[in-house]
């Protein structure tokens, strides 16, 4: 495990930087396989649950535990069962880090428990509904995600000079993680945004990121609102490179471009 996480963790910090070769140009509309029938309907307006979604998020890697309490109890209070929780905060170690991941899930358990003490009784939420592959499997159903996501098979300058990197990514962040159906693909996309947002010098990535949402379902109004959201109750800073990353996301789609 401890030999591990070097390389998890690097490859994860890759992961939607080498969306930006030719073939994350393609289409937003890109098909994704079964995995993505358990996101939430399309719509213009994000529900209050997917709101809490990128403050946690943003606050997770941020280390901001007092804001991060509140942005839980606030998701909680919205919908957001206590597994979903969990699982935003779990996925976040392939973009933060295991200390802010395992920080953050101490918080969410001093939450939980606080709750419970007040009389408060959260959803539990489910756990993944299938068993996750392995071996040759896991790395089929991993490049399938991650090509869905990517709008196209990931092939660049960086995973030709290093393509045990794209290996660690297609395997472990969209295999083992991204094949947990106990959170659908647009919470997913909306916890890494607000995430990469709160993290300067991540840039390349939030702006893959927002176009992944975009591919996943997101709208763009949706994802202005999320931007709105960081704006009004996160960092004015994550905030603006949201807006710009989303910007340059929707100019590289538009036809022409």
């Amino acid at each position: 495990m401890i030999n591990t996480t070097p390389v998890k963790c690097a490859a994860a910090a890759l992961a939607l930087a080498m969306l930006c070769g030719p073939a994350a140009a393609q289409t937003a509309n890109a098909q994704a396989p079964h995995t993505m029938t358990n996101s939430q309907p399309i719509s213009d307006t994000l529900s209050a649950r997917q709101r809490a979604i990128p403050l946690v998020a943003s606050f997770m890697a941020a280390s901001d535990m007092p804001r991060l309490n509140t942005a839980l109890n606030e998701g909680l209070d919205a919908g957001l069962t206590v597994n979903e929780a969990k699982e935003v905060l779990v996925q976040l170690y392939a973009y933060a880090g295991f200390p802010k991941s395992l920080n953050a899930l101490g918080e969410l358990l001093k939450v939980v428990e606080a709750r419970k003490q007040r009389g408060i009784q959260d959803a539990p939420g489910r756990e993944p509904s299938r068993a996750i592959p392995t071996g040759d499997a896991l790395l089929v159903a991993g490049t399938a995600n991650q090509t869905a996501i990517s709008g196209g098979p990931v092939k660049n300058a960086v995973t030709d000079f290093a393509p045990v990197i794209n290996q660690f990514l297609q395997a472990h962040l969209f295999g083992d993680i991204f094949e947990r159906d106990n959170l659908d693909w647009q919470s997913r996309e909306l916890a890494t945004v607000g995430a990469l947002a709160a993290m300067p010098g991540v840039e390349a990535q939030l702006r893959s990121h927002m176009a992944a949402s975009m591919r996943v379902g997101l709208t763009a109004a949706q994802l202005r609102q999320l931007i709105q959201v960081l704006a009004e109750r996160g960092d004015a800073q994550a905030a603006r490179r949201a807006d710009t990353a989303l910007t340059q996301a929707l100019a590289a789609t538009t036809p022409g471009r």
